[in-house]
């Protein structure tokens, strides 16, 4: 494998869910692989969970890590082709690229959407420009359309924590303060369309995804109709797709609780905002996997640097 950027890069999510299982078992088996190899973490956007997990598994590895957070401690990048750069950015990304490839073996790239330009945002500028400019591997730690690294986790949470052979697993939206991106429920619709999962998504009207993405996934516009029988649930809140970037009026009983989703097991990626997105109760109970997945990141990212590595 070249670049990871997309749930698509998967041929095989089975295959890749038992490895990583794998590696969970024994993190550090495959510890000589990275000797010698630097991984460069480019930040564009601010990180907890993926900055941490994706340094522990590089150096699960035997892989050297280097940290930047580029928008505050890098000149400003210009992405633009042709443009006239009189502004305030100072270095262009085809140099940008090609001198962090001198420095790193793979580079990791995260950047958010500007949510008020739906053309550009699905353009991928910042990740494309990556691929594109740098000759070593790129791995998105989350664009403006996908974050790959938290679908594969979150696939992995799943095949661990299913107690039957088909669960139901539902997406659904719940309210937030902020204009929130698609990236992640995107990347988890994505996940759950590669594996033997019921899967319904849940949101109220107006907050339907890019239909590219849910394809023939059922969207339901009721929660509780949705939740009827569900094994998994994951929660995230998203803003509009259709009025881009917008929160709409919605009923603010989209917050998960307790009584809606009785023995269902509770998924959320991290940070999430108690009672506004979920109760406490929730988040405070034995069916809270919040935890869990988090953990797993590690091994998400560890798997993926693997897989480049074996390929350099």
């Amino acid at each position: 494998m070249k670049n990871y950027t997309s749930i698509n890069d998967i041929e095989d999510i089975d295959s890749w869910i038992e490895e990583a299982r794998e590696i969970k078992a024994n993190p550090l088996k495959n510890k000589e692989l990275g000797k010698n190899k630097t991984l460069g973490l480019l930040f564009f956007n601010s990180s907890l969970r993926t900055r941490l997990s994706t340094q522990k598994a590089a150096l699960n590895l035997g892989m050297d890590p280097i940290v930047m957070n580029v928008s505050g401690d890098a000149w400003g990048i210009e992405f633009g082709d042709g443009t006239v750069m009189n502004g305030n950015t100072a270095e262009h990304i085809k140099e940008a690229a090609a001198v962090v490839s001198q420095y790193c073996d793979v580079i990791a790239v995260r950047a958010f959407p500007s949510l008020t330009d739906k053309e550009k945002d699905e353009s991928e500028q910042v990740l494309n420009s990556f691929v594109e400019f740098a000759s070593v591997p790129i791995v998105s730690m989350e664009s403006a359309t996908g974050h790959p690294l938290q679908g594969l986790t979150d696939a992995i949470t799943i095949a661990e924590n299913a107690t039957k052979k088909r669960p139901k697993v539902v997406l659904s939206w719940a309210p937030h303060v902020k204009t929130l991106p698609h990236a992640v429920a995107n990347s988890f619709t994505q996940a759950m369309q590669k594996m033997d999962v019921d899967f319904v998504i849940a949101n109220p009207k107006g907050y339907n995804l890019n239909p590219e993405i849910t394809k023939n996934t059922p969207i339901v516009h009721n929660q509780e109709e949705a939740f009827k029988d569900a094994d998994f649930v994951y929660t995230k809140n998203w803003s509009s797709y259709e009025s881009y970037g917008q929160l709409l009026e919605v009923d603010e009983n989209w917050t998960i609780t307790k009584d809606k989703i009785k023995e269902a097991k509770f998924m959320h990626c991290l940070p999430v905002r108690r009672n506004v997105v979920v109760e406490d109760d929730v988040l405070d109970s034995d069916s809270s996997l919040v935890i869990a997945q988090a953990n797993n990141r590690t091994f998400a990212a560890q798997l993926v640097l693997k897989k480049i590595l074996e390929n350099l």
